[in-house]
């Protein structure tokens, strides 16, 4: 029997929040460059279901993999973990 891998999570900051049930997350990650050695940040945008309507401009959240809700959204807000202020 196949065992499942685990759903993918991520952290982000959210940067748009005027659709409906939808908002989008801007995700940093350092990379190291391959021949200066220097970390560089890269930013992913990520649109992600957000069922209450409850996440605001600027709060900190945590994002899983889902199955496809719609043509741009793979992933929900599963929690927050910060407000923004």
């Amino acid at each position: 029997m196949e065992t499942r891998g685990q759903r993918k999570e991520l952290f982000g900051t959210i940067v748009s929040d005027r659709m409906d049930k939808t908002v989008v997350v801007l995700v940093e990650r350092l990379v190291k460059h391959p021949l200066y050695h220097k970390y560089i940040r890269r930013r992913s945008k990520f649109s992600a279901h957000d069922e209450a309507n409850s996440c605001k401009i600027g709060d900190k959240v945590r994002i899983t993999e889902s199955r496809p809700l719609s043509r741009t959204k793979k992933w929900r807000v599963s929690e927050i973990l910060s407000k923004a202020l």
